[in-house]
């Protein structure tokens, strides 16, 4: 994907560089901090790739996978800040260099650009479609820091947190390609389809590489998620299947009282014992296949061919 995008790539990275820049010189020191950090571009590679996928000869998608791009960051240098994060992408967070403040103020600052580049395309329905996103992004967030140290959280609703913090935003990547190449609504929900369960497949290989990858590979702290008391799949399928021993060692893991090494190393164990984490990336398979299928009504070629890779590439990841 990343070659067969990457003259449009180049156009998208100008209007980033472009429009992260502010007269206040700690907004694009701090912004270029993350942007420019080693961050794949996935989701605006997405929008690329679907526009490619539909033969669009325009060059509206540049301004918008870059829109999309500054949606995310935004909420990466706000995620950080509420997690305490101190690495993301084998660098120090924004948040631990510059403080909390700047962070959460810098991230308002690119979710604004961000709008003003989607009002700049003029289409009403691509405002609908990446400002609904934002907002469902938004509530994903909420509701995952109101089921934090929750281990009771079900297996659905925790699916319906990451469906909302992580693949709203892979979708309308996803789709809003559908609109400015003007083609129908099936076309819009084929490509919406793709993305949502993309971005399912792609956060659950993470909730698994949490427990089973290492610093350099994650480019954070192995463990983060054990130690902040997130309850991801692995731990809600360790939790399900364990005895009241286990059970009570998740639950005062979750709370953070079992936070040392040890405690990572048993919690570990657990999810191996109980297949937590292999059934995870078995779910995160069963996501990618309906990103795969998604695509069937697209005829075959290139921007198929990368699109599909794209799901192999988020799955691989685990291995």
């Amino acid at each position: 994907m990343i070659q067969l995008v990457a003259a449009d790539l180049n156009h998208v990275n100008s209007v980033i560089l472009d429009r992260m820049q502010s007269e206040v010189a700690l907004i694009p020191e701090l912004a270029g901090h993350l942007i420019a950090g080693g961050g794949k571009r996935m989701r605006p590679m997405l929008t690329l790739a679907c526009a490619r996928l539909l033969d669009y000869g325009g060059t509206r998608h540049h301004k918008l996978a870059a829109a999309v791009e500054f949606i995310h960051t935004a909420t990466l240098l706000h995620d950080d800040v509420v997690d305490g994060s101190g690495l993301r992408r084998g660098r120090r967070t924004a948040n631990i260099i510059w403080g909390n403040p700047a962070s959460v103020l810098v991230g308002d600052f690119l979710f604004s650009r961000s709008f003003e580049l989607m009002v700049e395309d003029g289409s009403l329905k691509v405002l609908r479609i990446l400002s609904r996103a934002s907002a469902v992004i938004a509530e994903g967030e909420v509701d995952q820091l109101t089921a934090q140290r929750r281990v009771e959280t079900s297996e659905d609703h925790y699916l319906g947190i990451i469906s909302a913090k992580t693949a709203a935003l892979f979708a309308a990547a996803c789709r809003i390609a559908g609109v400015v190449a003007e083609r129908d609504e099936s076309v819009e929900q084929a490509l919406d389809c793709y993305g949502r369960n993309l971005g399912i497949a792609f956060q659950l290989i993470d909730d698994a590489i949490d427990y089973v990858s290492d610093a350099e590979t994650m480019g954070k702290g192995v463990g983060d998620d054990f130690r902040d008391g997130k309850v991801t799949l692995p731990v809600i399928l360790a939790h399900a299947r364990g005895d009241e021993a286990d059970r009570r060692f998740w639950r005062e893991a979750m709370e953070g009282s079992r936070t040392s090494d040890d405690d990572l190393a048993h919690a570990i164990a657990l999810l191996k014992r109980h297949n937590a984490i292999d059934d995870t990336i078995a779910r995160a398979r069963t996501y990618g296949q309906r990103a795969i299928d998604a695509l069937g009504p697209f005829r075959n070629g290139s921007a198929k061919s990368a699109l599909v890779e794209a799901v192999e590439f988020a799955i691989a990841r685990a291995y």
